[in-house]
């Protein structure tokens, strides 16, 4: 039973709970386990606190034994992404010139998890400051892996939190998404992750000028996980004073696949850039399998202008504001391809980033129109599949603009809800994502066309690192 253990669902673990058929502690020393099997081969992890995780599970096995479970996260396995503070714990992000100095109290969202019973694993890595969409630290000393292919990049910068996921340790993971970090992991690993619309899952503190465009969420094996998790994660928090107000209860209580009668707008080269050929071959059939199921599916152009002209500065000011709380002795410590875009932005006047700035409510309003006309938006998730994990991020070969974020990018500097769903497996045998972008609030919608995406294609859930 232990490989289907590590692939059950909050559904089922919390059914196998009630019954008293497995155990929070057993389901925990499970995912341990597995944890310790792979991780010297994915290198996901930051922190491993295996005594919290089981004296958590034994605390979820007294409420469910006593009848008096907080839910269906109670005892369910969970990973946290290292920049978010989580008591006990530093706050790494990825860098050795963070301090080592315990977090004195949880982020919002990991005090949402932990109230409802979730059993917290360690907490995974990122790329340093998360700027990159792949992930590697000179803090973690090795890249993380996709567990579809060893050697290929798990993404960034919550390549951890998927890349665990979709190895088995761990049932739900915590992500955050400044531009695709829970989209683009999420898709080269083959799972799914949603980054809600921006203020929906409450963070705190909010110390980056890139606050307004990072939004969390969950990545998980399925849909449904999602579901249940990001409404949990959405309750309220007072520390973050950008957050919308609180859902009403059961927003997301009673979801059915919904693909029929929906009108799609399709934008394989949304911004202008186009996704290669093995990305595109293996998004086909699911297209075709979504019209065939009575969904209208429309190309409708590149719906928005190219990127990088108007948004750089906004993206290296940002950078060099983080370098400017550096002492300057340390910079050579950091990753050479983040200081080298750091130091170029310690120059750009504030007119520039300005610029930007008042450029996203019109970016907005572009992408606001296409939905007067259309449910929801397609795009692939990212141009090509998973990478070599120690492709050189942001160079020639793999410039960020046209094969990092083109595709999820857009929704962050917007704040539209944004999900990606696995729908095969391409010629080189690695996940492809099928992005799904809704209007402000409508991660109902968006979760209801992912159900039903799910159950058309059927993505596999026995994952490359736990096949016989």
């Amino acid at each position: 039973m232990a490989d289907n253990v590590l692939l059950m669902s909050l559904d089922e673990l919390s059914g196998h709970y009630q019954k008293g058929t497995l155990s929070p502690v057993e389901v925990a020393r499970a995912h341990l386990a597995n944890l310790a099997k792979w991780e010297p081969t994915l290198n996901a992890f930051q922190i491993v606190d295996e005594a919290g995780a089981l004296a958590a599970a034994r605390a979820s096995e007294a409420r469910w034994r006593s009848g008096a479970s907080l839910g269906k996260l109670d005892g369910a396995p969970a990973t946290i992404k290292d920049n978010v503070d989580m008591a006990g714990f530093p706050t790494r992000n990825g860098s050795t010139t963070t301090a080592e100095t315990p977090a004195a109290a949880d982020a919002p969202v990991v005090a949402r998890l932990r109230e409802a019973g979730a059993v917290f694993l360690g907490k995974t890595t990122s790329p340093e400051f998360g700027w990159k969409g792949i992930t590697d630290s000179t803090l973690r000393g090795a890249a993380t892996h996709t567990p579809w292919k060893i050697g290929h990049s798990s993404g960034g910068s919550s390549g951890g939190a998927a890349a665990s996921v979709v190895a088995g340790i761990g049932t739900i993971a915590f992500g955050n998404d400044g531009g695709g970090s829970i989209r683009i992991p999420a898709a080269f690993s083959g799972a799914f992750g949603i980054k809600p619309t921006f203020g929906r899952v409450p963070h705190h503190p909010l110390d980056s000028p890139f606050a307004t465009v990072v939004a969390g969420g969950p990545i998980t094996r399925t849909v449904q996980d999602a579901a249940t998790t990001l409404e949990v994660m959405a309750r309220p928090d007072e520390r973050d004073w950008y957050s919308i107000p609180p859902a009403p209860a059961g927003w997301l209580a009673n979801l059915a696949p919904m693909v029929k009668g929906v009108r799609f707008a399709w934008s394989p080269n949304l911004g202008g850039v186009m996704a290669d050929d093995e990305v595109l071959a293996t998004l086909a059939p699911a297209l075709a399998t979504l019209r065939r199921a009575g969904a209208a599916v429309e190309s409708v152009g590149s719906v928005i202008d190219p990127l990088k002209p108007v948004f750089e500065d906004f993206w290296l000011a940002g950078f060099a504001n983080r370098l400017r709380q550096i002492p300057e002795a340390r910079w050579d410590e950091t990753d050479p391809g983040w200081l080298a875009l750091a130091k170029a932005g310690l120059d750009i006047p504030v007119d520039r980033v300005l610029a930007g700035m008042v450029a996203r409510p019109r970016l907005h309003n572009r992408v606001a129109a296409l939905f007067n006309t259309h449910h929801l938006l397609l795009t692939p998730t990212t141009p090509h599949v998973a990478p070599r994990a120690d492709i050189a991020y942001h160079s020639q070969g793999y410039d960020r603009w046209d094969d990092g974020v083109p595709y999820t990018l857009p929704f962050n500097l917007t704040g539209h809800p944004a999900a990606t769903i696995p729908v095969g497996l391409s010629a080189s045998g690695l996940p492809v994502g099928l992005q799904v972008v809704g209007p402000r609030f409508a991660e109902r919608a968006i979760l209801e066309a992912c159900l039903g995406i799910e159950a058309l294609l059927g993505f596999p859930a026995k994952y490359a690192t736990l096949a016989p």
